[in-house]
């Protein structure tokens, strides 16, 4: 059986080797039938601790890493812009004008 893949947004990074991924689905609603976002979080195994809040990631299923930890990051997919550092060459030049 293939192991399942999602997509999803960094919410916390504060634990050691470990980020909150949250997953957002489109699901209708069984009467009115509207679009509707559900959010599922998920705990990853990060080993490198690469991951920051904000960032896209690739998740995928594993063996129990722990009690709640099944997931564990596969690629960083997109970088927060929070998380950019500036080169210094590009912020001498704003000062030099």
């Amino acid at each position: 059986m293939p192991k399942k893949v999602l997509v999803g947004t960094v919410v916390s990074d504060k634990m050691d080797k470990t980020v909150v991924v949250a997953v957002e689905r489109r699901v209708a609603h069984s009467r009115y039938e509207k679009q509707i976002v559900k959010t599922t979080k998920f705990k990853a195994h990060d080993a490198s601790n690469a991951c920051k809040t904000g960032d896209e990631v690739k998740i995928e299923e594993c063996r129990p890493l722990s009690k709640e930890k099944t997931w564990k990051v596969v690629e960083i997919q997109k970088v927060s812009e929070d998380n950019v550092v500036s080169s210094p060459s590009s912020s001498n030049d704003k000062e030099s004008k």
